[in-house]
């Protein structure tokens, strides 16, 4: 008889298998780390589905495709220095540390203390403390301690791509963020480049909006 383990890895392969072709790396990052850890328990059958779910508030985990999109879409490999702004309980962080490993690091910023700290839990039970740091922060300012990194991804709406963020990167590296209003946003791709920032435009999305510690970006409909 199969164990839970077992079931969990073979729900995680037909995920992986349904969203058609990615990178290796990135399918099997998706095949390795439990999507169901970082799920509310009410949602653990629909964990392997590709649909968002909520995760606290209005706060939610993304799709597995979209989650796909951004990490292919990132250029993510081994060693990398990467933040991400709006991390919910941590599964794109995760991937990501399974992705810039072994010598990458993750700084996973998360507005909301309480997810912030269920996030910070889920990586010591996965083993991924070491190389995933969580902060209970607003990142619209990104992090500026622990600048520079070669990846900024942001997992929320933001109505720009802030300069906060722009100068925080590397040389060549890369900020990805929904960028729009409250209800569609385009995902955008900034490149820190010697002549300066160039800019490209990917698919339409729709994400939870960009909080800050004294409001949110987007106010809600009346």
């Amino acid at each position: 008889m199969n164990g839970p383990d077992e079931r969990w890895r073979a729900k995680a392969t037909e995920m992986v298998a349904k969203l058609g072709p990615l990178p290796p790396a990135v399918a099997d990052a998706m095949r390795h780390i439990p999507r169901h850890r970082f799920v509310p328990p009410e949602y653990d059958s629909m964990a392997y589905e590709d649909e968002p779910l909520p995760i606290s508030g209005s706060a939610t985990i993304s799709a597995p495709h979209m989650v796909a999109f951004q990490l292919e879409w990132s250029e993510l490999k081994p060693g990398l220095k990467v933040l991400e702004i709006g991390s919910g309980l941590g599964y794109l962080a995760a991937l990501m540390g399974e992705l810039t490993a072994p010598s990458g690091t993750i700084d996973a910023v998360e507005i909301d203390p309480h997810l912030a700290e269920e996030a910070r839990r889920r990586m010591e039970q996965l083993g991924l403390h070491d190389r995933v740091a969580v902060h209970a922060l607003d990142g619209s300012a990104g992090l500026p301690q622990r600048a520079p990194f070669d990846r900024i991804v942001v997992s929320c709406a933001a109505p720009e791509i802030f300069p906060e963020w722009i100068a925080q990167l590397s040389a060549g590296g890369i900020v990805t963020a929904p960028v729009g209003d409250r209800w569609e946003q385009t995902m955008i791709r900034v490149r820190r480049t010697p002549g300066g920032p160039t800019k490209e435009a990917g698919p339409r999305v729709r994400f939870v909006p960009l909080l800050r510690s004294s409001a949110p970006i987007y106010r809600p409909a009346e």
